[in-house]
């Protein structure tokens, strides 16, 4: 059973998450990080398929240490070996990355273990092989991520959050105008990509997605 305290205070740091791709930006990744840091971002991930290790593990570090200074959770998409080797607070894995027991075996206790299912099954199970939080979508679709398959809606989200058993954060077209309904069905925060790298003020879009979450997260 996990400790509520702990529970909680991951709930607050995956409130708006921002996925962090290089190859989704045409303008450079830290400074998109920078603003939405700025504007209230509380958990990056970098999610970095195209770069080399080295490369990855270079970003990785300089992301780390802004984050830090924000007091924001940092994580690796996939690579849990770059993740530890940059210090990272944690990693997100898929379904065909290393397993969650495998990750936590090699990462501890205290490294942050995030996880994206794909079924109900997935995810009810995610929290016993020692995931931390669940990303769960596409909820509403999302051209950003090409395998992410089709929308599962509302529903499914409430569903998954109710089986999990940790906090869940929503993701795939997610914005500020319909951010609060993915909060309203019981997710701890929201995850995006374009709703940030993709608007001409990073630091506003951010702000605003902040705000939704806050709002809703003040009405449950």
């Amino acid at each position: 059973m996990r400790d509520p305290e702990l529970i909680s205070r991951l709930s607050g740091q995956l409130a708006v998450y921002l996925v962090a791709d290089p190859a989704q930006s045409a303008r450079p990744i830290e400074d998109i990080v920078a603003q939405a840091l700025d504007g209230g971002a509380t958990c990056v991930q970098l999610r970095a398929k195209s770069m080399t290790d080295r490369e990855a593990i270079a970003i990785a570090r300089r992301l780390r240490d802004r984050c830090r200074r924000f007091g924001a959770l940092f994580v690796v998409n996939d690579r849990v070996d770059i993740a530890l080797a940059a210090g990272a607070d944690g990693a997100h894995l898929g379904v065909d990355d290393l397993p969650i027991e495998d990750a936590r075996r090699l990462g501890g206790p205290e490294f942050v273990i995030g996880y994206s299912p794909e079924t109900d099954e997935q995810a009810a199970k995610a929290a016993r092989l020692g995931a931390d939080y669940l990303g769960v979508g596409p909820v509403f679709g999302t051209a950003s991520k090409a395998d992410a398959g089709e929308p599962i809606g509302l529903e499914s989200l409430r569903r998954r959050v109710t089986i999990s058993g940790v906090p869940v954060v929503g993701i795939g077209g997610v914005t500020a105008r319909n951010a609060g309904q993915v909060i309203d069905s019981g997710a701890a925060g929201v995850a995006v990509m374009s709703a940030i790298l993709g608007a001409s003020n990073p630091r506003q879009a951010t702000e605003k997605l902040y705000s939704a979450v806050r709002s809703a997260r003040g009405s449950r």
